[in-house]
């Protein structure tokens, strides 16, 4: 049955008169005000934002100030930065009084916290076991937001901070080697890796974590031996599967490691705690019979080192001997390659910064992206980690709750 002329008039009337246009309801947007202030950490070189990702959030609308000098040390000018949009400051109290959020690599010195608003927002790493007694109540008394950049996850659930700076310091571990057994550094003047006709070097390495397997990676690119110790066997097939070829692999047991360890030129310490100080795995006894002139780089020292006979050292005076093999215990190598692990972390900051100011800011962020959500551990000055409080013995909330409260 058709329709009737009238039916039809009525179902058409309008539709060609002006009509109301359905917009889209775009997400709520924020503009963050961010600061790189300078930092003063004994040989930290590094800096979070380099100048091309500084450029990249200016554009989308955020504020970038950078404290004169913060990119120094790695060979990144004030100029670039202003170049790419930032404001250049001149002093830390100006920055501190004009940023909402504070971007840094090292954690804040009491002078620093001193210097931060309440109600601010630090992103920076933690690293309770080097900070004076007081370092978390002096920043729960100024109320502020706080986020250790090392406990962020991405969206697989890893740490890509640790994953990345563990990347730099596995393959610079080898590099350093390769140094300290030349003749330039009074070394027994052989060369990391092999040619035709003449035995390659031996390197061993304890660890089949990211520092382990990318030492590996480097090594093998240079020709050399390599044998991995480590107890967890999936660790060691891990290694085995991601580097895509078959090198030794053991689990730690002392006598085999031992035997290793006296006829290689190089032993790489890539241990990792899960809590608390890495195992001693070589005694002094096993370094004794190590050859003369070998090489130890501990890159476990910043959890007090898989050898005994390992003591911290710095950049300035990075190696020592002991039973003529020489040690290089620098807690924080990636600063040796600081241009490079700048990079590294300014691609992990600069996405998350990104997405907190199209979610409108930090706490919608925070609610919204676990990952994120577990680097928090003050949250407008409450502790937010059950384990911090224990320790310090301050009270603690869940994370979880108090965002449900808001």
């Amino acid at each position: 049955m058709k329709p009737s002329r009238d039916v039809l008039l009525s179902l058409t009337k309008g539709a060609l008169m002006p009509q109301e246009e359905m917009l889209e309801v775009a997400r709520k947007k924020g503009s963050l005000n961010i600061g790189i202030p300078r930092e003063i950490t004994f040989q930290e070189n590094r800096v979070p934002l380099v100048p091309d990702d500084v450029a990249l959030l200016v554009n989308h609308g955020h504020s970038v100030l950078v404290e004169t000098g913060a990119g120094k040390n790695a060979n990144f000018q004030d100029n670039d930065y202003s170049e790419a949009g930032a404001r250049i400051v001149y002093t830390p109290e100006e920055l501190y009084k004009n940023a909402e959020i504070i971007l840094k690599v090292a954690p804040p010195s009491p002078q620093e916290i001193e210097l931060m608003q309440p109600k601010q927002t630090l992103l920076s790493t933690l690293q309770l076991p080097a900070q004076p007694e007081n370092f978390l109540k002096k920043l729960i008394d100024k109320k502020v937001t706080a986020l250790a950049f090392e406990w962020i996850k991405d969206e697989e659930g890893v740490f890509p901070v640790i994953r990345s700076m563990g990347e730099i310091a596995g393959g610079t571990s080898i590099l350093i080697a390769a140094e300290y057994l030349s003749n330039a550094n009074n070394g027994q003047g052989s060369i990391l890796g092999g040619i035709s006709g003449v035995a390659p070097t031996e390197v061993v390495i304890i660890g089949a974590g990211t520092v382990g397997e990318y030492a590996a990676r480097a090594a093998l690119g240079l020709g050399a031996t390599v044998k991995v110790f480590d107890n967890s066997v999936y660790r060691l097939r891990r290694l085995q599967n991601s580097i895509g070829t078959r090198v030794f692999t053991s689990i730690i047991q002392p006598r085999v490691l031992g035997k290793h360890l006296r006829t290689c030129d190089v032993a790489i310490g890539a241990l990792r705690a899960s809590g608390g100080r890495t195992p001693l795995v070589v005694t002094e006894e096993m370094i004794s019979e190590m050859k003369v002139g070998s090489v130890i780089v501990d890159v476990s020292i910043d959890q007090g080192g898989c050898f005994e006979t390992s003591k911290v050292t710095n950049h300035s005076q990075p190696v020592f001997r002991k039973h003529g093999v020489i040690h290089y215990c620098v807690p924080n190598i990636a600063s040796r390659v600081s241009r490079t692990a700048s990079y590294a972390l300014s691609t992990i900051f600069t996405p998350i910064l990104q997405e907190m100011g199209e979610t409108g800011g930090l706490p919608n962020m925070i609610r919204d992206h676990s990952g994120v959500r577990s680097g928090v551990y003050l949250y407008n000055g409450i502790l937010t980690k059950k384990y911090l409080g224990d320790l310090f013995n301050l009270p603690s909330k869940d994370i979880e709750l108090l965002l449900a409260a808001l």
